[in-house]
C-alpha cells in the first residue's frame, strides 16, 4: 500500500519483535513470579485476547477453527513451539476449539517465558490465517 509520502507498512501494536526474537531461558526456580506494571506491559505487547487469570498467575487465549483437522493441526504446532522452547503450556482442545495456558510451574506464576511462548504461539495464528 502506498500514501502520499511513499510505502505505508502495517504496525501490529501486539506483535512484539523483541519477545519473538527471543528465546526461553532454563527456569528451576529461585526467582520471583513477574507481577504488576510488569506483566501489564507484557500482556500489551500480545494479541488482545489473551487474558490474565484473576490470581495473576496464568495467560490464556482461546483459539477457534472450522474442523477438528485444524484444531488438532494448531495444537501439534504450538507443541513443537513449546519443545523447540523448553516451556510447556497447558492446552485443552476439541473439536473446534484449543485454549493455551501459560505460566512458569517452577515459580508459580509468570516468567518472561511465558510471553515469549505466547508471542511465538500469536505469530503462528496470524501466519495460519486463524486470528
Amino acid at each position: 500500500m502506498t500514501g502520499p509520502l511513499g510505502p505505508v507498512f502495517l504496525y501490529i501494536p501486539y506483535m512484539s519483535d523483541d519477545l519473538l526474537s527471543r528465546h526461553c531461558e532454563p527456569c528451576e526456580g529461585g526467582v520471583d513470579p513477574l507481577q504488576g506494571e510488569r506483566v501489564e506491559n507484557l500482556l500489551a505487547a500480545l494479541h488482545p485476547d489473551w487474558l490474565l487469570s484473576d490470581d495473576g498467575l496464568v495467560i490464556s487465549r482461546r483459539f477457534e477453527f472450522p474442523a477438528y483437522s485444524r484444531t488438532l493441526g494448531f495444537t501439534n504446532a504450538v507443541a513443537w513451539i513449546a519443545i523447540t522452547e523448553g516451556h510447556h503450556p497447558d492446552i485443552t482442545f476439541s473439536y473446534g476449539y484449543c485454549v493455551v495456558n501459560f505460566t512458569t510451574h517452577a515459580i508459580k506464576g509468570l516468567s518472561d517465558n511465558d510471553f515469549i511462548c505466547a508471542a511465538k504461539v500469536d505469530k503462528l495464528a496470524r501466519d495460519s490465517g486463524i486470528e
